[in-house]
């Protein structure tokens, strides 16, 4: 089977490879492309993951099982962290990490070939590569290309790829015997942690893996399970090991789940969709899929992507029950009917470039040269009304000019590995003078929430937060976190004692490092504000001013730009304060339209950095209330509310 591959590799320039997840695929076909001599010419093996923890993970693995360092012939780059050298011939990465590199050199001159691994899993950068990648194999005919996908997405690639070859590697499987709920659950958590502790209980040994949506959800899962599992004790059950797995989690904590159990142990895996392809673990005999999955919405009514549970496709699904079958015959419990999987379920997850915001997407398209956007060799085009909007939120921050073209601004903000309006925070805080606490409010709010409140002590939680509370909002909370635990140096103890998460904190230290390497290779000015709190309000209102609110006269927020109800988390340092005029990071669509990670501002700001959208009132036409006021954005219930706007996006 190697020889047949290498050979199908070398006489073609474009192959797709089906593979089962656990074949072997991504951690076996570079290394047999370098034994082979594909690196001689000086060239790069370079394979994507379209996870930080799959790049991660898996060079490890490729290092180890070549016996060599990692960083030497085989590396790592992710956002924010780069473990090459320049001896690295196989370099595992994030697909956003090649998509950068395409900035300063868009034929990849460096790679000789490229693997996009987990293509069917379709993310927006993905789908960026394919079109950049199919005009790479043009002007470069000694250029090879592999794309690796499930059996569902397959012929669909090849037809992209002007009709190339498809090779398939054998699978390893075993049967699994789909075991389906006999009624719709009505509380699927509930119904996870019950069937795990029968499975526990009642079945043979063999580890457990079971998919839920998020890091709060599978934190309090396992904190349950432990919970429970103490109730039992004088059942005396065997052991059970349970370890929670999701991206935001350090590459040392994860690697725990691929270590065997103990003899007379269960282990019980409680994961994201991560584990769906990117990871594989062996030992797994009983798979607990409750349906659902969180996956990142674009809400053309607000402008904003938003994180939603929402129900998996059959694909996702089929690859699920796929986990049980790769040591030996398994079990996969399906927490949904069989008449939900058939009639209700999607056959493939919709792509993510026709669901997600492109405001990024096309910041890169534009710094890459792809002007006609409309016209880019898209595999599946995204909504226009989602380009025109993104196109309008560009303009609107100054990365774009009237025509469309990207700015000297636009071009800079390009080069820094985050979304828009972060690296407009960024940039403009340079010209503020409060890089150096703009980089800390960065790298905190690139990381999952620090602040750890256990459900037995929650009011110890609360008064210990309090402390670190800022009476301008929760980006100078955070900067007091960052700044204390610094003073601390950096003390996992202290961490414990406040109830903060020092893996988190430890997070939010090395992307600040690599923050600042950036800012010296760009030769930016990294400035300290000292106690001059409005120069960091104005930069964070500099990037988000599209997301700032004022005080409803009934009751939470509304949007200024969209006119949006939305209310203060309670999570926030604000929340009961109410001040007239804040702005937010986030939008998170729960039981109600909350807005996360809040400051004040003033509103003449508004003006300041967005005069496209705000300007002050004429006080001649205002009424006394609307006077108080003082500002409006640029429209006016006399007018088309949209004829200020530069697309077609409607209020």
């Amino acid at each position: 089977m190697r020889d047949s591959l290498v050979d199908a590799i070398r006489n073609n320039q474009v192959i797709v490879v089906i593979g089962e997840t656990g074949s072997g695929k991504t951690t076996q076909i570079t290394q047999y492309l370098y034994e082979e001599g594909f690196c001689k010419d000086g060239g790069i093996i370079g394979c994507t993951q379209p996870r930080r923890v799959a790049a991660t993970s898996i060079a490890r693995r490729v290092a180890q099982e070549m016996g060599c360092t990692l960083g030497s012939t085989v590396g790592f780059a992710i956002r924010f962290e780069d473990i090459t050298t320049p001896e690295t011939k196989i370099k595992y990465m994030t697909d956003g990490m090649l998509l950068r590199e395409a900035l300063s050199d868009n034929c990849l001159s460096q790679y000789s070939v490229i693997m996009l691994d987990e293509a069917h899993e379709r993310t927006i950068t993905t789908d960026v590569l394919f079109g950049l990648l199919k005009e790479t194999c043009i002007k470069r005919p000694k250029f090879r290309l592999i794309v690796t996908s499930a059996t569902l997405e397959a012929d669909k690639f090849s037809a992209y790829f002007m009709n190339c070859n498809i090779f398939t590697i054998p699978g390893r499987t075993f049967p699994v015997e789909i075991l389906y709920s006999k009624e719709p659950v009505d509380d699927y958590v509930e119904a996870t942690l019950v069937t795990v502790l029968q499975i526990h209980l009642r079945e043979p040994p063999g580890d457990i893996l079971v998919f839920l949506t998020g890091q709060e959800e599978i934190d309090n899962a396992c904190q349950t399970l432990h919970e429970r599992m103490k109730r039992l004790e004088n059942m005396k059950p065997p052991p059970l090991i349970i370890l929670p797995v999701y991206s935001s989690q350090p590459s040392e904590i994860q690697s725990l789940i691929f270590e065997d159990a103990p003899p007379g142990c269960r282990k019980c895996v409680i994961a994201t969709n991560i584990a769906e392809a990117s990871l594989t673990i062996d030992g797994i005999f009983f798979v607990v899929d409750p349906g659902f999955s969180k996956m990142m919405v674009f809400n053309s009514k607000t402008g904003m992507d938003s994180l939603t549970v929402t129900p998996i496709s059959q694909a996702s699904a089929k690859q699920r029950s796929g986990r049980a079958g790769r040591t030996g015959p398994g079990k996969c419990y399906r927490l949904y009917t069989e008449a939900a999987f058939n009639t209700e379920m999607l056959p493939t997850t919709v792509p993510e470039i026709q669901r997600t915001n492109l405001a990024n997407t096309v910041l890169l398209l534009k710094a890459l040269g792809v002007n006609d956007l409309l016209n880019f060799d898209f595999m599946d085009p995204p909504p226009t009304t989602t380009l025109l909007i993104a196109l309008e939120t560009l303009f609107e921050l100054g990365a774009l000019d009237e025509e469309g073209f990207l700015t000297r601004l636009g071009r800079k903000m390009a080069e820094l590995p985050m979304e828009p309006k972060l690296s407009k925070m960024v940039l403009s805080s340079v010209d503020l003078g409060c890089s150096d606490e703009i980089i800390t409010i960065t790298s905190m709010l690139s990381v999952q929430n620090v602040f750890y409140r256990p459900k037995d002590k929650q009011a110890q939680a609360d008064r210990k937060k309090s402390k670190f509370y800022h009476p301008q909002g929760d980006h100078l909370t955070y900067l007091n976190v960052y700044n204390s635990w610094k003073k601390q140096r950096y003390s996992v103890p202290w961490c414990y004692e406040n109830f903060l998460q020092s893996r988190a904190l430890k997070g939010a230290q090395d992307v600040r490092k690599q923050l600042i390497n950036i800012f010296d290779k760009y030769k930016l000015d990294i400035i300290s504000a000292e106690n001059d709190h409005d120069k960091i309000r104005k930069a964070i209102c500099a990037g988000f001013f599209s997301n700032s609110c004022k005080k409803d006269s009934q009751e939470g927020y509304r949007n200024l730009v969209d006119n949006q109800h939305v209310y203060l988390h309670p999570s926030s340092t604000l929340f009961n304060k109410s001040p007239e005029w804040i702005l937010y990071h986030e939008l998170v669509f729960t039981s109600k339209e909350y807005i996360r990670d809040c400051c004040t501002i003033k509103p003449h700001w508004l003006v300041d950095f967005a005069p496209n959208l705000f300007q002050f009132a004429d006080q001649d036409q205002l009424s006394k209330r609307k006077k108080k006021e003082k500002i409006q954005p640029l429209y006016n219930k006399y007018e088309d509310p949209n004829s200020w706007r530069l697309s077609k996006r409607r209020r």
